[in-house]
């Protein structure tokens, strides 16, 4: 059974509820300066009575703060400074990469699990499997597919030889 990650914006135990215990939800809101504290607290309470893994988007510190599951480093975030932290020893930090040098990054921040992207979604980023393939091989991480995929193309990641995939529309 593969691993999938869910990307949610917003608390819905609809669509939690239609997840198995293979899925991760992932948090992140990047329209809202404000985090909300309350809303993160439930999310975890809910996903735990569901036995679901839970990460925060961006933002280390506060996934420490609330005891989750892990931490989601974005390819924008840069940032180092999380190395500084102590954190438990089943918290685990993943993050996303585009190419080869955001790769290095995120292997200089020490995450556990690289999501590349887009693996079919064709944007700024697309990779295809083919570059996908290499782009895997580079990494000394599990490698997490990102982008596009859905029900017609699930199938195909058996190609692109990656330890699990993430998205949004997939679970929806």
């Amino acid at each position: 059974m593969i691993n999938k990650y869910y990307f949610i914006n917003k608390f819905d135990t609809n669509i939690i509820d239609k997840q198995d215990k293979q899925t991760t939800i992932i948090f992140r809101n990047y329209t809202s300066k404000r985090v909300d504290e309350m809303l993160i607290l439930k999310i975890k309470k809910y996903c735990k009575k569901k036995s679901i893994k839970f990460y925060l988007s961006n933002n280390v510190k506060l996934a420490i703060k609330l005891n989750l599951d892990g931490a989601y480093l974005p390819s924008f975030n840069k940032s180092i400074s999380h190395l500084s932290y102590s954190f438990k020893k089943n918290f685990n930090i993943i993050g996303s990469a585009h190419n080869f040098k955001e790769i290095k990054l995120k292997q200089r921040q020490k995450v556990k699990k690289i999501f590349l992207s887009s693996l079919f979604k064709k944007n700024q980023n697309f990779l295809g499997i083919n570059k996908f393939k290499l782009l895997n091989k580079q990494s000394k991480n599990k490698t997490v597919a990102l982008g596009g995929i859905s029900k017609k193309n699930v199938k195909k990641l058996k190609l692109a030889n990656c330890f699990a995939f993430a998205g949004i529309s997939f679970f929806e």
